[in-house]
This record gives structure tokens, sequence and C-alpha cells, in this order.
């Protein structure tokens, strides 16, 4: 069998081993949700003051009429279909409704991540070259600081600075401003959307309105990339081979670059997609902040209102990406270095 035959058969393996862990979530988010107060058939018949009949009727569209068991029953059986549910707040399938948001997440997620990635590798790669200094200091400080403001404070700043006092930034609105009109939509990511239909002045002002949701998310993530980062490059350049590189003559450029980066971006890697699937789940609070139409925002929305499907469907939803990420990871893990395997 060949390397990428060898590959795809393990991770068919990990993605079996997950299914168990997939179907506890299921079951514990079921759960859950049937313990919170509040009656949601009460929420949506128009509030405390609706009539019995109508209470009753709305509880049997949402099948909250059977006992608990027999509920969980129906709702496995409708994800074994890929049936999530309705939503009572859109009125739509709930599949439908991620598809239709979760682009615009994934989006923010990857665009914050990369922002993240390029300030933390230099941050960590320079703080490690010079640990004790001013600068290495400077790297703790700048990261304490962005672990230490939350997410809601750092997008309030930034659009209080570059919005209300600079005026260089769009109304945090959403995606995009009223004055746009949409791309044909391909991937649902507007940025390639507007690249891939020609409209320049579209793509500028789609990114305009991404910068500074993905800045205030990249703020928080810095911190754990960039400490990894100097951790693993002080243990590249104490180690043997890195003395080995120096005495044989070589540059100090090509030495950090090509030998001890290239060693200490493995634990990046892993944190780099621990990182990604914690701020998918996370980014409620910038989603809010900046009217971010994402599935994060969709979920705290339907949570609020006790709308069970949409929560159900956006924490398995997660769950996956989580088991899809680190197959990912592990993946990529082991291109870097063949050492490793994936199982």
């Amino acid at each position: 069998m060949t390397g990428l035959g060898a590959t795809m058969v393990r991770a068919g393996k990990r993605l079996l081993s997950s299914l168990p862990a997939l179907f506890g979530v299921l079951v514990f988010t079921f759960l859950l949700m049937r313990v919170l107060p509040g009656d949601p058939a009460v929420f949506f018949a128009s509030g405390p003051n609706a009539g019995k009949e109508e209470i009753e009727q709305i509880r049997k569209q949402m099948g909250l009429d059977k006992s608990v068991p027999e509920q969980l029953v129906f709702y496995l059986s409708d994800i074994g279909r890929g049936n999530l549910g309705r939503s009572m707040m859109t009125g739509q399938p709930v599949l439908k409704d991620l598809r239709e948001r979760l682009p615009a997440s994934l989006e923010l997620t990857f665009t914050a991540l990369l922002i993240a990635l390029i300030a933390a590798v230099p941050l960590g790669v320079v703080a490690a070259l010079r640990p004790g200094s001013i600068v290495d200091h400077g790297v703790r400080l700048f990261c304490a600081l962005g672990v230490c403001v939350p997410t809601f404070v750092s997008g309030l700043l930034l659009i209080y600075v570059f919005y209300y006092l600079l005026g260089l930034a769009p109304d945090p609105t959403g995606r995009i401003d009223v004055f746009t009109s949409l791309p044909p939509q391909r991937t649902g990511f507007l940025s390639i959307d507007f690249l891939l239909a020609g409209d320049f002045e579209g793509w500028w002002a789609a990114c305009k309105q991404l910068i500074l949701p993905a800045v205030s998310m990249a703020l928080f993530v810095i911190a754990p990339l960039a400490r990894i980062t100097r951790a693993s490059m002080l243990v590249s350049l104490g180690s043997d081979f890195v003395r080995t590189a120096r005495s044989v003559g070589l540059s100090w450029r090509k030495v950090v670059v090509t030998y001890a980066l290239r060693n200490a971006i493995l634990p990046v890697i892993t944190i780099a997609g621990i990182v990604f699937s914690t701020m998918l789940g996370a980014n409620v609070l910038v989603e809010k902040v900046f009217s971010w139409p994402g599935v994060a925002s969709y979920a705290l929305d339907a949570l609020l209102s006790s709308d069970y499907a949409p929560v159900q469907g956006f924490v398995l939803l997660m769950a996956s990406l989580f088991v899809l990420v680190n197959l990912v990871v592990d993946i990529c893990y082991g291109i870097a270095d063949p050492r490793v395997s994936i199982e």
C-alpha cells in the first residue's frame, strides 16, 4: 500500500473511533436542553398569556408532548436521516440555517487565525532569540494583555478608535454594507466570491468589514501561539543539531529558519488546530459586537429563546468540526515530520 493509501486508511480509522464521542455529545446535548428552565412552547406561543390550546399545539409540533426517551429516539432517528429539525425562530430547517451561516463563521475564523499566526510566530521567534531581554519581556507583556482583555472589550475598543474616532473602518453591521451588492454565491466566502466575480470594489468592501472582527479575535489567540513558538524555539536552539549546524559554518539565518524553526513549528501546528476549533465556537461575542451573521450568534439566539433544534445542531456541527480539524492537524503533523505516525 502506498503512503497516501496508508494515510487514508489510518484517517478512516480515526474517524470511526470518533463516532462514539459524537454519539455521546448528541445524547448529552439533548438531555441538557431538556433540563434547562423555561418552556419553549410558551415562548413561541406569543408569551405567557397564550391559550392552552395554542401552547399544546406548539408542544405537539415540537415533539414535546412525548416522553424524553421517545423524544431521544425520534431525534437520533432524524439525525441518522440527516434531519436536524426545524428552527422555530426562522421557520427553516436547521441544516439550511447552518449551511447559510457557516461560511461567515469560517471566513472570520480563518482570517483571524491567519492574522494570529502571522503575528505570533515572528514574535515567538524573536523572543526566543533574545531570552530575558527587553524584547522578550515586551512579547510576554503583549501576550498577557491579549489574554486578559476579553474579545468583546477589544472589539468595542477597535470600533471606538477606528470607526468612531478615526473614521477608517465601516459600520460594524455585518459582512457587507448596504450599498454593496452581493456577488454570485460560489464558496460562501465573500472575499473569494467577489474575486471570482471580478468585483474588486466589492472585495475591498468585504475585506474592510472583515478586518476589525478578525483582529479582535486574533488578539485573544496570539498569546498561546506566541508562547508555544517561543518555548519550542528555545528547545530547538539548544539542541545538538543546531550546535552541529553552527559548528560547520552555516549562516545564523539558515540555522534559525531551516533547522530550528522547522522543528519548532510542529507543536505550533497542534496548538493552531486546537485554537481554530475553540475559535469557531467561542467567537459568539465577536459576532454579536459586529453583527456578524455566523453560526455562534445563531445558536446563542436559539438558546435564549429555548429553541432546541438549532442549539443541538450547532453543538453537533462544532463536535464534527473539532474531530475533522484534529484529523487534519494529525495529517499535517505527519507531513511536516514523517517520523510521526497518525496513529
